[in-house]
């Protein structure tokens, strides 16, 4: 037995030694499973919600169906053109004395623009005058021989021959006098040549020779131009397939025209159309049509860009819906219902008429049914929603809860601690 003491000594000193590392084994073991238990669980949390809140109503807006009238148009890009442009130019020679406008102004038919130098057209017309005068007077002198000598023949006291000569006399002056009165109206005209007045109402342009200057019939460039801007006409283009349509509208009566804004498509002015020209353009497959506005606030200009929409039918009480609302998948176009048991229903549409705003359904849609015009994301056939306001305010979003942290800070829930020991259930 005393052999035996010395042996055990040994062994109980090696198991202390091991006993700190058990116990720091032990510690890690416990640590590290309450890492994995606390992270799996917030981690699962998280999954959990985010998967829970895609199972639950997706939120959408609806729209009203209605039924109303619904405009055909026909778009295209026009170009503004007087509907009459004149330039003004000197008929005759001289210098020119005055200038009666002022550029940019509006003038009406008749109106004094300028005056050339008359003096020369002046004498012109008084030699006329004169030369008429002269010629009269010996028309006068001829008349009187003529009556004694018809007289005296009549009595055999002269020759026959000699009355027959001065009736021929007679006729002579007869003509110069005409011819006389004709040179007077010449100069007259020549003479109000030199007062140059508008030719139509319009609105003057820049002034191209000034005052002072001596102008010519033959090679002058024009003393101003004059554009009529009221009412003003506007030329566009549209393709030969829509032909068959214009003539058929335009043939029951006058078609409207709009002239829009390129930036924002607001209405400049409305107009009618005036003329489809009588062939095609075969370099481009299109025909040119022409249309006349009013243009009383001068907001068209000639050489101006438009937008034009020509009006060439009017749907009569259609279906109608926001062009949002409809969709397109393999098998056509579609739109979802919202029903009343707040659920979205696939119904396949035929769409007549679909512009940026509006879609004229033919078939698929009875108003007042509801269609979807957003969130789309996560919808399919029978799919709970969640519908906002018609006005655009999406629904109301359920709060998510809002997971603690491990050993964070202070949570936002009234109640809760800032040990991060308060947990909210799990789904199991």
């Amino acid at each position: 037995m005393h052999g035996e003491t010395p042996k055990q000594a040994p062994l109980k000193d090696k198991a202390r030694r091991k006993s700190p590392v058990v116990i720091g084994l032990i510690l890690i073991v416990l640590a590290a499973w309450a890492i994995y238990h606390f992270t799996g669980t917030v981690q699962q949390q998280r999954r959990t919600g985010r998967f829970a809140g895609n199972n639950g109503p997706a939120s959408v807006l609806v729209a009203t169906s209605k039924y109303d009238d619904v405009p055909v148009y026909l778009d295209a890009v026009g170009t503004i053109k007087a509907l009459n442009t004149v330039t003004v130019s000197p008929q005759v020679d001289g210098k020119l004395l005055s200038v009666g406008f002022k550029e940019g102004q509006d003038v009406k038919k008749g109106d004094v623009l300028a005056r050339i130098d008359p003096t020369i057209y002046q004498a012109q017309l008084d030699q006329a005058k004169a030369k008429k005068a002269q010629d009269e007077a010996l028309l006068g002198n001829a008349k009187n021989d003529l009556v004694r000598y018809e007289t005296l023949a009549a009595t055999n006291a002269i020759n026959r021959q000699q009355a027959d000569t001065q009736r021929a006399l007679v006729a002579q002056y007869t003509a110069q006098v005409q011819a006389d009165q004709g040179a007077i109206e010449n100069a007259q005209a020549t003479l109000g040549y030199t007062t140059i007045v508008a030719p139509i109402d319009g609105r003057t342009g820049i002034r191209m020779v000034d005052e002072g200057n001596i102008v010519h019939a033959s090679s002058s460039p024009g003393i101003v131009v004059i554009t009529q801007i009221k009412p003003i006409s506007a030329t566009f283009s549209l393709p030969q397939q829509s032909l068959e349509q214009v003539n058929s509208a335009f043939a029951k009566g006058p078609l409207a025209v709009d002239a829009l804004r390129s930036d924002d498509n607001a209405v400049i002015d409305h107009g009618q159309l005036t003329v489809v020209d009588n062939q095609v353009d075969q370099s481009t497959g299109t025909v040119k049509l022409k249309a006349e506005f009013p243009n009383a606030d001068v907001q068209l200009w000639p050489g101006q860009f438009v937008n034009v929409r020509l009006l060439i039918d009017t749907l009569k009480h259609v279906v109608v819906i926001p062009t949002s609302a409809v969709q397109r998948g393999p098998n056509g176009t579609f739109v979802y219902v919202a029903g009343d048991d707040n659920k979205a229903k696939l119904r396949t549409v035929t769409v007549a008429k679909q512009d940026e705003t509006t879609s004229v359904i033919a078939n698929g849609v009875t108003p007042p049914e509801r269609v979807i015009t957003t969130g789309f994301g996560s919808l399919t056939d029978g799919a709970r929603i969640t519908i906002g306001s018609e006005n655009g305010t999406p629904p109301p979003q359920p709060a998510r809860p809002r997971n603690n942290r491990r050993g964070g800070g202070n949570s936002s829930q009234p109640g809760a601690s800032g040990g991060g020991t308060a947990k909210p259930n799990q789904q199991q």
